[in-house]
Order: C-alpha cells, then structure tokens, then sequence
C-alpha cells in the first residue's frame, strides 16, 4: 500500500478508496493527494475506531487529478453521489418537499409539485414549508393571469381551433392562448417576471413594473398604468412581510450547523435584497467522525448546486476561503449580516430540536411503520420487516391438497404477489411435508430469478410445520438469512427456531394483530383456491364420465360454457366448432343414455 501512496502525486485532486472486490467504499478531495491519503496510513489516524474500519478494508487506491481544490470539491460531490459509497457522508433524501415548476412546454404552467422530473423545466425550491409555496402561488396569480389546464397549446393546434375558452377566461384568470388570444411573446413576457420573483429579485422586479408604468402613463394609457402600479402594490406588501435586515444586502447565501455525535444538520437562507427567499435545512448522517469544516464544505456545494445559486458572496461561522475561492467568504462578527447567520442558526437548532421531539415521542412514524417496528422489537429482529410472506396449507382428508402464500409489503397486501400452490409431491394428509415441499418451490424460484426475498415468513402452524419449513431453507442455503416465525392457532403462540418455548404476545398487541391479520388472509386465500379445486373437480367429473372425453377436453368445454350443464344444453353446431364432430358424437350418445341429465330430456 506503501508503494501506492508515493506513487501518488502532490497535487489537487480527488481519491478514491476500493475494497477487495473492486468497490468504492470511500471517496474524498485533497489539496495534496499523497500527503492526505497517507494521512490514513499514520497511527494518529487509529484514534478514530471508525476510520481504522475502513483503513483495514482499503486494498486499492485511484485518483483524479484537478487544477485546484475548488474543483475537487464540486467532482467529490459529483461522485458521491453517483457511487454513494458506504463510508462517505450522504445528505438526508428530501424527495418529499415541495417544487415550484414552470413546465417546460408552450404557454408555460406554474404549479407545485414534489416530483422532479428531468425534462428541460424549471424547478425552484425545495420549499421546507408549504405555506410558503402556497403563499408564492397566490402572490403569482394575483399578478399574472396564467394557464391552469393541461391543453397542448402548440402553434398547430392553436391554429386548427381545436380548443374552446374555459371558465378560466371567462373570470379572469387566463387571457384565452388557447383560442390565440394572448400572443407567446406576451405569456413569456409574463414568465420571466414569475421567474424573477421565485428567484427573490423583487428589487429587479419593481424596477422593471416602475418603468412599465411610468412608459404606459407617458403614452396616456392610463388604465395599463393602472394595472402595473397595482402589481407594484401587491409586490411591495409581500416584500415588506419578508424583509428582515438591510436591503443593501444584495443576493447572499447563508449556512450554519449543528453538529450532534452521530448526525450534524446544515441550515441554508437565501438572501435577496434582504429578505429571505428560501430557506431549508438538510439532515447529514456521519461517517467518519468528520469535522465541521468537512461536513459544511460538502453541504454548501450539494445544495448551492440543488438551488441553482449563483451568489457570490457566503456567509460562514467558519472562514473556508480556500474551499471556495471563487466566491467571497464572509464570516460576520457584527451588523445585519451578523443578525442573518443567528437567524440560520436558529433554524437549524430549531429543526434538530423538532427532530429529537418526534424521535422522543414516536410521531414520525406513521402508523404502519409504527406497527412494523413493534413486530421488528417484539419478535427481536434485526431489521423493520417490509416484505413479509405467509404459507398455510389446505385439503379436506388429503383430497385435493393446496397451499397458499400471500404478501405483505409496508403492513399492506401486495394482492398482485399472492400465489396458490398445487401439492405435487406428497400424498394422502401430510402437512409436514406439503409445507415443506411449497416452502421449497417458493424460494428455489424466487433464487434463480433472483427476486427480493422477504425479511419475515410466517408459517401457519406450530413446531412441525416450522421446522418442514426451515429444513427447505436448508436445502436452499437460505436458512439463517431470513427471519421466519410459527403462529399456532390454539394459543396463538410464536414459534422460533431452535426455540422450544413459545412467545406469547399481548393479544392487544398490534404486532400480534398483524400477524394475526397475515395468518387469517393466507387462510381466507388458500381456501378460496381449494373451494375452487374442489369444485371443479367435482363439475368436470361428469364430462369425464363420458368416454373419449378427456381432462384436458373436459377443461376446455368448462372455460368455454362455465359448466357441465350449459355444455350439455349447448347447440350440436357450436360444439363441434369447440371440440369436432367425433367427441361431439361421444356427448349425444352420453346425453340419449341418460336422458334426464338436460332440461328438455333430450340434446
């Protein structure tokens, strides 16, 4: 490893840790790559348990070369996230907060959403509270008479006048490009500003309406005068709401943390001509034992890219000029400034303490996963069970046996993924073994298809069926690898393996009643299939009784007409259409022996 490392250059740029396989587990950035790999290889390293985990895992080096370490930290960052490697700090998924988009298409809608789509539109957020977007919304359509409909307004269609003016027209709220009566030019014209406002330049915003309004007023159209001097008003009272320092300060980002043992949360303000335009805060889970300065200079450049900032001023509690030095680092001891990054560390102090609230009192949890994490701790499972099968087995005195599996996936029936099973090897009554033989069949296929497999299977049944089951997963070299449980019925005991005392579980636990849930629907599943099974055979036998007419035939005629007795009543034409004239002429013989079978006595 030695000879790796001096091998490495003393430049800029960003490595790369692999382990035997060939997987990146670890990548980072450098001012100097030798100097900072062999970091790793020193013994004051070995103070971090942590970082001697992944020491002893590194079994090969790679790197990339770049022209300063500002670059190396945006290509870190790029890479982190396409690899995601299991040593590397990952910013909490924030897929669920709202968007505000203007849909790339023509004549432009705006609207919220919490789905991005790389699609060429414009997304401006995320916004941590919905209100906000709410209040952006209204702000917009107070302004700007925008299309709400999903209509394909392009030129062609435009033109063929396939499209009639909506109810939306008719009060205002949309100045009708639907029928061609409100230009691109003019709707686009519309955009940029909506556009201007997402971004926080309300300043460059009210200048622009100002000098609308006074070149409406010198060309004596007062009442367009009118209009824009009203949307300056409705602009004003909404900045003067948000405005909280000096307007001086232009266009600013701000960032703070706080840093917890095993978490650190990353606030970010965005700050135009003085008022705060968007604000959110980002969860990050450690790794390593990294340090403030690390964790922020990976926060900055992950969400200064999401937001699609270009200020060029930041404002620290921590001087990082030589991570970014392209931009102006401030780090205020006094001022407005000042008041903006104790405003962004109550945000992020703030939104911790709401985190240790609900984590305190069970709240985040909804009521699935809550119950999910019960049954985890109750059946002393390592992980929240997700993917959950359960058997049972059906048969009346050994005939006709079945077995059924059903799904549950988040606590739910996954009604798509059930499956009824034929007993193939076993006969007579035998439960042990058809258990057995189902179990087998099921995960064998689900291994060479290679499907996920569940975190939990629940056999319908007590030891024996427990232990028919587990000898499968055996054989399969599953066993050990999913957790799987026994429910009996008299007692509703849970059986483990290995264990010969059962578990009792509060009967008004909602694990238990989960369970219980499971068991009665592969029940409810299995039966319904054998009630079928049993049917049929019993419908088909009186085809079969008939001779040349064979299993599969009788099948045939009993998908085709539903039943023996709709067969029978069946037209001599339409049945040799079916099945030929030859077995046909088996049926007629068959009717005019027993001539009592059909309605009218006779075929």
């Amino acid at each position: 490893m030695h000879q790796i490392v001096n091998a490495l250059p003393e430049t800029p740029g960003v490595y790369q840790f692999h382990d035997r396989k060939g997987k990146i587990i670890y990548i980072g950035k450098a001012k100097n790559l030798r100097k900072r790999v062999n970091s790793y290889f020193t013994r004051n390293r070995f103070e971090s348990f942590k970082v001697k985990v992944l020491v002893d895992q590194i079994y090969d080096v790679s790197h990339i070369v770049v022209n300063n370490e500002s670059d190396a930290l945006l290509l870190e960052n790029t890479l982190i996230k396409k690899h995601q490697p299991r040593y590397n700090v990952m910013l909490k998924d924030d897929k669920s907060f709202p968007w505000i988009c203007i849909k790339n298409e023509p004549f432009p809608r705006v609207f919220s959403t919490r789905t991005v789509i790389q699609d060429g539109s414009d997304y401006f957020g995320p916004y941590t509270s919905a209100y906000m977007v709410k209040t952006l919304l209204n702000l917009i359509r107070q302004l700007y008479q925008l299309r709400t409909c999903n209509l394909v307004l392009n030129k062609e269609n435009i033109e063929k006048n396939k499209f009639k003016l909506c109810l939306e027209y008719h009060i205002g709220n949309c100045k009708g490009p639907c029928e061609g009566l409100q230009s691109m030019d003019e709707y686009m014209e519309t955009i940029q500003q909506v556009r201007m406002i997402l971004k926080g330049n309300l300043g460059d915003l009210l200048e622009y309406l100002n000098r609308q309004m006074q070149r409406s007023a010198d060309e004596y159209r007062f009442e367009e005068a009118n209009q824009f001097k009203e949307k300056i008003g409705i602009i004003s009272r909404y900045r003067s709401k948000s405005t909280i320092v000096n307007p001086v300060i232009h266009d600013v980002d701000v960032f703070t943390i706080v840093n917890d043992e095993n978490e650190a949360y990353v606030n970010y303000l965005k700050v135009v001509d003085g008022a705060v335009s968007q604000a959110h805060t980002v969860e990050i889970r450690k790794k390593l034992n990294e340090s403030d300065d690390e964790l922020l200079s990976f926060a900055i450049t992950d969400l200064r890219e999401r937001m699609h900032s270009k200020s060029k001023e930041i404002l620290l509690p921590v001087d990082l000029q030589e991570a970014f030095p392209e931009n102006k680092i401030t780090v205020p001891r006094r001022g407005d400034k000042k008041k903006l990054l104790d405003l962004s560390m109550r945000n992020a102090k703030a939104y911790r303490l709401e985190k240790l609230k609900r984590a305190s009192s069970g709240t985040p949890l909804k009521g699935g996963e809550r119950i999910l994490s019960k049954l985890r701790d109750d059946l002393r499972m390592k992980v929240i069970p997700w993917n959950i099968e359960c058997f049972d087995n059906s048969n009346i005195q050994g005939s006709d046996p079945v077995a059924a599996c059903v799904v549950f996936k988040n606590g739910k029936p996954a009604r798509k993924e059930y499956r009824h099973y034929n007993i193939k090897t076993v006969k007579g009554p035998d439960d042990f073994a058809s258990m057995e033989e189902v179990v087998y069949r099921r995960y064998a296929r689900l291994k060479s298809e290679k499907g996920p497999l569940p975190h939990l299977i629940i056999i319908d049944g007590g030891k024996g069926q427990l232990n028919a089951a587990l000898r499968s997963l055996e054989k399969l070299e599953l066993k050990g690898k999913i957790s799987i449980i026994g429910i009996a019925k008299r007692l509703e005991e849970i059986y483990f393996p290995g264990d010969p005392v059962p578990l009792y579980i509060d009967k008004t636990s909602a694990s238990l009643q989960l369970i219980q849930h499971i068991r009665n629907e592969a029940h409810r599943f299995g039966i319904s299939f054998h009630r079928t099974k049993r049917s049929g055979r019993l419908i088909g036998s009186r085809l079969r009784e008939i001779e040349g007419i064979g299993e599969k035939t009788a099948e045939k005629l009993l998908v085709r007409f539903k039943s023996a007795q709709a067969v029978f009543e069946a037209p001599r034409e339409v049945l040799e259409k079916e099945i030929g004239p030859a077995k046909t002429k088996r049926i007629m013989e068959y009717l005019n022996e027993n001539p009592g079978i059909t309605s009218s006595g006779k075929l």
